[in-house]
């Protein structure tokens, strides 16, 4: 039985990505914070939770592990710029030196999750492949591009390599997200009967299902190191990239409610077409979901009362709220409690 570390398990792909991993067979190291729970993953005989922080990985949490799944990021451009110290460390530094870390130890397989963000802005008539030039433009985007240049490099006959560029995730996930743009349309469409789109809606963006995502992470690895070692791959599918107009559009047809669509914001410079040609016709994978039938997964898993704590939802909302309470409570705690302080009995 082949054992999987997976960092930042606890996160959107990775509470959708750590059952799949079981199911097929696989022991299952789960490293991450859990800050947002250890709830999101059910318990298992074959899985082993660590609580660590990436860039505290030790040598101890990669020891007989076959493979690296290394997920963890600081996510999404938002949280990217206001912890823009934290996003290089994590995104980039720790999962270089993890990648490093684990040839060191004899790990097989390490694939990396990145983002085809670093795509950042391109021309209207332009479809980017792995070949082309990148342009990030946030503190996210660069750091994974980094991450990239780190870890390619350390590919060779005993330690196989792949990067993912993974297109905009969405779909329902254990640890939901709904700073996710197909994920916030459908629940605006739900709450609401409002689509948010940022202006304005011209802006070409790739999407990716996460049930297709993490079945090409399993697809990975099991493939001839030939046919991956080295490579980059995008990850998605040349029938998600839409305009957000549109997309907004479709999404509104498809939710069975009366839906708007309600534009916010300036609007974002962010536009990118992505070809996945590469990944079809190298193994043979095609993206199953479309973005109508992921909105109406979302919109049923909401009716249904799936989703139990919205204050989790949008990461960095998320993570404020945690730096906040961090904050107060090392402000207020005295002698190792706050009500209840140890020993206070007299004894």
């Amino acid at each position: 039985m082949r054992t999987v570390l997976v960092t930042g398990a606890g996160g959107y792909i990775g509470s959708v990505l750590v059952p799949k991993l079981l199911a097929g067979g696989f022991r299952v190291k789960a490293l991450d914070r859990y800050f947002f729970g250890t709830d999101k993953l059910q318990s298992h005989p074959h899985l082993t939770i660590v609580r660590e922080d990436s860039r505290r990985i030790a040598e101890e949490h990669i020891a007989g592990a076959d493979a690296v799944i290394d997920l963890v990021a600081l996510s999404n451009d938002p949280s990217g710029e206001l912890f823009r110290d934290a996003t290089y460390e994590i995104n980039h530094v720790s999962r270089a030196r993890t990648a490093r870390m684990a040839k060191r130890l004899g790990v097989e397989r390490y694939i990396l999750p990145s983002s085809c963000s670093i795509y950042g802005f391109q021309e209207a008539d332009t479809i980017v492949d792995e070949s082309s030039p990148s342009n990030p433009l946030s503190t996210y985007a660069k750091a994974n591009e980094k991450a990239e240049e780190s870890v390619l490099p350390l590919a060779d006959d005993r330690f196989t390599v792949v990067v993912m560029r993974q297109a905009t995730v969405y779909g329902f996930s254990p640890r939901m997200r709904f700073d996710l743009a197909i994920n916030g349309m459908t629940l605006g469409g739900w709450k609401n009967g409002t689509i948010p789109l940022m202006k304005d809606g011209t802006q070409w963006r790739p999407f990716v299902h996460v049930q297709d995502t993490t079945d090409v992470m399993l697809r990975l690895l099991d493939a001839d190191p030939q046919t991956v070692n080295g490579h980059i791959f995008n990850v998605g599918s040349n029938d998600n990239n839409y305009q957000l107009g549109p997309l907004g559009e479709t999404i509104a047809r498809t939710l069975p409610k009366p839906v708007e669509i309600q534009w916010y914001g300036e609007p974002d410079h962010r536009s990118y077409r992505v070809s996945f040609d590469k990944i079809e016709r190298a193994l043979g994978w095609k993206a199953q979901w479309t973005a109508a039938a992921g909105a109406l997964e979302i919109y049923e898993a909401l009716e249904a009362g799936r989703v139990t704590r919205f204050d989790q939802t949008v990461t960095l909302g998320w993570y404020q709220e945690l730096v906040k309470w961090h904050r107060l409570i090392r402000e207020t705690e005295l002698y190792g409690g706050m009500i209840d302080i140890p020993g206070a009995d007299g004894e």
